[in-house]
């Protein structure tokens, strides 16, 4: 097989990827380009592998085979230093949010800043005023987790993902456990924060009213082929694409035979 060449203009490529746990394949042969500034969603059934794709881009897991690039750095073949200052620019909300419930809303988001970086307590209570309004909890600062409700806790979580200004924000199942008012106005803010900031962002998702507000582009991950079996903006793939099993997973909830 010919080696795809490395496009020049891209944030992220995967290439020639495979995903495995000892000999048991999740996924093989996963191959696709992330511009920057882009929307990108990993979308497929439950158990295809859609965490476990973001569990390698992050840097959590090392692919069985291929090569995950950052701005044509390969990830998993840079040494632990270069690795390291990679990573520094991703930021990462979690399905559940993981927020530390001891913690403050501010002290959740301020931890990142104590950790990495030389700011002074003064400099730290800005930035993390900053990053709330940013979500829109303003005020909010000395709420514990369980005071709120979950879905100004994913928000949180968000603000606490953006304390290092990165400019990768990866978002695992960020719909999930919400109430569709919740997920909309989190769509939004994810769309707000790609417009005002130009940020690059990898979303796992199944949630399809996510998947067409938010996607610029998006794979679809299949459990049977194991492999990728589309690529491409989900809005055209829902009518177009050759592949019954993408058209039926778009089209869930209408008339499935008008995909077919």
């Amino acid at each position: 097989m010919t080696e795809p060449e490395e496009r020049t203009d891209a944030k992220i490529e995967i290439r020639d990827l495979t995903m495995a746990y000892g000999d048991f394949v999740v996924m093989r042969d996963l191959d696709f380009s992330i511009r920057p500034g882009e929307v990108f969603v990993i979308m497929g059934g439950s158990g295809c592998g859609k965490s476990t794709l973001m569990r390698h881009m992050i840097g959590l897991k090392a692919p069985a085979k291929g090569r995950i690039l950052y701005a044509g750095v390969s990830f998993w073949e840079a040494d632990p230093d270069q690795r390291t200052r990679l990573m520094r620019r991703f930021g990462v909300l979690y399905q559940s949010g993981a927020l530390w419930s001891s913690m403050t809303l501010a002290e959740n988001v301020a931890l990142p800043l104590q950790q990495y970086t030389d700011l002074g307590p003064e400099a730290i209570r800005e930035l993390v005023s900053l990053k709330l309004a940013l979500v829109g909890l303003a005020g909010f600062e000395d709420y514990f987790p369980a005071e709120i409700s979950g879905g100004m806790c994913k928000r949180a979580g968000l603000a606490r993902a953006m304390a290092l200004d990165p400019d990768i924000l990866f978002f695992d199942e960020p719909s999930a456990g919400l109430d569709p008012i919740s997920a909309r106005l989190l769509d939004d803010l994810i769309l707000e924060l790609r417009e005002s900031l130009g940020t690059t962002i990898v979303v796992v998702t199944h949630e399809l009213a996510s998947i067409f507000t938010i996607a610029d582009n998006a794979v679809f991950l299949d459990t049977d082929t194991k492999t990728q079996i589309a690529l491409g903006d989900p809005r055209i793939l829902r009518t177009e694409s050759p592949d019954p099993k993408v058209r039926r997973f778009l089209n869930r909830g209408e008339d499935g035979a008008k995909a077919e």
